[in-house]
């Protein structure tokens, strides 16, 4: 590899891509978009797709015969589930092989998804082998997600040995080895009979702006201010007045902070015009802030960002996106007309802890988590924690958004390994 060229090459391989369905196909367009958008040059060979849903700077292959359901494979799956191997089977995986040949000759990296361990084409299979045995095929990542239940003695279905299946069980020190789970890593490793440690787990992940529907600025918000990797992210859909009580409120903050929480505090609106002594009230929360060392945690949008200069105002939409992001709404507020951000936490299933507020009369009890006039605000800090602690939906959209988001999985587990595959050491991947 050239010293003047930056990133290698890639190639990923699979039978099917976007617009077909599968969720194989869906990773394999995230890869994709995580490694053009990281400046690989990359390249998606399939049989079948290509034509949506792909990254418009990725090149696409498409060569029939490596589609699963192309009628040449499927007229042999009779003959190999029967123990027959016959010629029309080499003949098959010679032209596949032919056609890889060409399309991956410029690859420093292959990156096969479930075609080395699935038996729904084993001439792809049969001809990927052989083009790393001739050199054609520098250097070849198994992407397992699924493995054939014909040559995993667990799945109750019959076993089937010999060519071309035992490929599917075959070890090679010249191939890297990726599993999507843990479960997955185990069951690899005992079918090729290999360390467990030679297979790397790198998991699927998320797109947290997709699902949360965040777009330009709120996507810009979420990055900017580290919404996503924080413990606990705080809303105070609110604009700024003495009545809100944000005081308070930072001071919650501050004994989450205490307590070796990372908690993200975030007042959406700007100062309110009308209200009295308004700039010294926003001083003195500044110089709050600063006194509780909460200058990272503590965000008040209105202030601006590094893109988005002062006064940042947000609609509504992009208040909404926040509701989505949030854990928590806060509201201690000394006085409320009515309590509207109450209804909204509700639609998007988030608890508030707040003050009584008129809202309350036309809802009922029990709907928040009651925050007392003279109740101490390291006291409701601890609550947020039981709740925390407690509340399983909770707990799973901070291990998700912490773990699994697909920026966190390629900066940790997919770049390094790309990285690790052009230096490897003796007998290993990286």
């Amino acid at each position: 590899m050239s010293g003047q060229r930056e990133k290698p090459r890639l190639a990923l391989v699979h039978y099917t891509a976007p617009p077909v369905v599968g969720g194989v196909e869906a990773v394999l367009a995230e890869h994709a978009r995580l490694f053009v958008a990281a400046g690989y040059p990359t390249r998606v060979v399939v049989g079948r797709g290509g034509t949506a849903g792909l990254p418009d700077e990725a090149v696409i292959s498409v060569i029939p015969e490596i589609d699963s359901e192309h009628p040449a494979n499927q007229a042999l799956a009779a003959d190999l589930m029967g123990g027959e191997v016959p010629p029309e089977f080499w003949t098959l995986s010679g032209q596949i092989e032919a056609a890889l040949a060409q399309a991956l000759k410029s690859a420093d990296i292959v990156i096969a998804h479930n075609v080395m361990t699935m038996h729904f084409n084993l001439a792809l299979t049969a001809a990927l082998h052989h083009l790393k045995d001739e050199g054609v095929v520098r250097h070849l990542v198994v992407w397992c997600h699924d493995v054939s239940r014909y040559v995993n003695p667990a799945s109750g279905a019959p076993q089937h040995f010999g060519l071309p299946w035992d490929l599917l069980r075959t070890f090679r020190s010249d191939f890297g080895y990726v599993a999507v789970s843990s479960q997955r890593q185990r069951l690899l490793a005992d079918i090729l009979g290999c360390p467990r440690e030679r297979i790397r787990v790198v998991p699927n992940g998320v797109d947290a702006a997709l699902l949360l529907g965040l777009a330009g600025s709120g996507r810009h918000l979420a990055g900017e201010f580290g919404l996503l990797s924080a413990d606990l992210v705080i809303l105070m859909p609110i604009r700024i007045t003495r009545a809100k009580n944000i005081e308070y409120a930072l001071h919650v903050a501050a004994a989450l902070k205490a307590a070796g929480v990372r908690p993200q505090l975030v007042v959406t609106g700007p100062p309110d015009p009308h209200a009295p002594d308004i700039e010294a009230y926003c001083a003195e929360l500044r110089a709050l802030r600063r006194a509780l060392a909460l200058e990272a945690e503590v965000i008040f949008i209105y202030e601006g960002t590094s893109r988005l200069p002062r006064p940042l105002l947000l609609d509504s939409a992009v208040v909404a996106e926040l509701y989505r992001l949030c854990d928590l709404v806060l509201m201690p507020s000394h006085r409320e007309g009515f309590g509207m951000p109450v209804l909204e936490a509700g639609l998007v299933d988030r608890p508030v802890f707040g003050t009584p507020m008129p809202v309350m009369e036309e809802l009922g009890e029990g709907m928040l988590y009651p925050i007392a006039p003279d109740e101490p605000p390291e006291q409701v800090a601890i609550r947020m924690l039981e709740w925390a602690g407690q509340d399983a939906s909770h707990r799973l959209r901070q291990r998700v958004r912490q773990a699994y988001l697909w920026p966190a999985i390629f900066t940790q587990s997919i770049e390094p390994l790309i990285k690790g595959m052009m230096t490897p050491a003796p007998g290993s991947v990286e």
